[in-house]
């Protein structure tokens, strides 16, 4: 778990730091870093999302996913936990939930989540989710600059995200191949490209909704393996 805690104790750090310099942005400056945001994490879902070998499979992922997450309401639930929190600890940060929610996302649905704590699990190897605090945190400065506190308590979920992959690392290990990977990270990169659209307000997506489709790859994988379909 050392890797997952080092990866938390980064987004909270950075965002920390990213809330005091927020204090001196001018709201012009925000919104330009923001829009900048916004296109660079476009280009990286669009970077991951092309690397699909099966792009059938990524597309039926999508509106599968999306159709249980929308039955479920994913977004909503994650923006009322978001709301909850804003109401006992942020405080005059209206921008709380959309913080909390979007660095959640961003810092979950990517491939180095997967793999760095598969890695951690089974090897004790943490060099990957090192490498991803690194960018966490650096990223997690822009982000609560901009965004606010809120940005802090992604950590939460990714402690909680990571650190169910890594417990259950030795259960996990003969699906998550290196072809189930590559799918899910896929269907992320998607998802992280559909963040971008909302950072850019190009058009409001429910994100949260699409959540369960990086998970149907490993569902049918799995169903592969057990019925040889």
């Amino acid at each position: 778990m050392l890797g997952t805690v080092v990866n938390s104790i980064a987004i909270i750090l950075g965002s920390l730091l990213g809330v005091i310099i927020k204090q001196g942005i001018e709201d012009r400056y925000k919104k330009i870093v923001m829009d900048g945001i916004g296109l660079s994490v476009v280009i990286i879902g669009i970077a991951g999302g092309i690397k699909s070998e099966n792009s059938i499979l990524v597309i039926i992922s999508i509106v599968l996913g999306s159709i249980i997450g929308e039955t479920i309401d994913i977004e909503r639930k994650l923006n009322s936990l978001g709301d909850n929190m804003e109401k006992k600890l942020g405080r005059g940060d209206n921008n709380f939930s959309n913080g909390f929610v979007t660095a959640s996302l961003v810092y979950c649905v990517g491939a180095m989540a997967i793999v760095g704590a598969l890695e951690s699990g089974l090897l004790g190897n943490h060099s990957t989710l090192f490498a991803k605090s690194i960018l966490d945190g650096i990223s997690s400065i822009i982000f609560a600059s901009t965004l606010g506190i809120g940005v802090a308590f992604s950590a939460i979920a990714v402690f909680i995200y990571q650190g169910l992959i890594v417990l259950f690392a030795t259960y996990l290990k003969d699906f998550l191949t290196s072809e189930v990977i590559l799918e899910m990270s896929a269907v992320g990169g998607i998802l992280i490209m559909a963040i971008g659209l909302n950072i850019l307000d190009f058009k409001k997506i429910k994100v949260g909704n699409m959540l369960p489709a990086i998970f149907i790859p490993l569902i049918y994988y799995v169903c592969v393996f057990i019925f040889g379909l």
